[in-house]
């Protein structure tokens, strides 16, 4: 597996698939933490080969990467497990799926708007602390004698 190119160690299978390694180093999650993951049924349990260890397909990636967007973006473990698991229920659940996505993009927007907010009085406490340091260094060259005359 030097090459890194995914294997596809599992007779009978169709496409390639990616070690844990493989996945943790693309997804930047560790191997317990892709374990966690599907003990929490936060992805449906993956493919084994004859030896048993685990084998992601590409769909299994795209997902890891969706939640992952999901918790950068500040979703719950809760609320990613029922996202989740609706997912697994299949179209049925589109709509309910549809309605948390929203709900979750409204909180985002949101808490950008109230990011935006703080790093707008930060612009302006930096403005105000660079501009003291310029009026004491102003003030330092103006005092007499410290230019060179009296």
């Amino acid at each position: 597996m030097s090459s890194g190119q995914p294997e596809n160690p599992v007779p009978g299978e169709r496409e390639p698939t990616l070690t844990i390694a493989q996945v943790a180093e693309r997804t930047g999650l560790s191997h317990d933490t892709l374990r966690y993951y599907e003990k929490a049924g936060l992805i449906e349990r993956v493919g084994r080969s004859t030896g048993n260890q685990r084998r992601y397909q590409a769909a299994d990636l795209a997902w890891l990467e969706f939640l992952l967007r999901l918790r950068e973006t500040g979703m719950s473990i809760a609320d990613m497990q029922r996202f989740a698991a609706l997912r697994a229920a299949g179209n049925v659940t589109v709509a309910d799926r549809l309605a948390m996505l929203r709900e979750h993009r409204a909180e985002l927007a949101d808490r950008i708007r109230v990011l935006r907010r703080n790093a707008a009085v930060l612009d302006h406490k930096i403005d105000h602390y660079e501009q003291l340091l310029l009026d004491e260094h102003k003030d330092e060259h103006e005092q007499p004698g410290t230019d060179g005359t009296t």
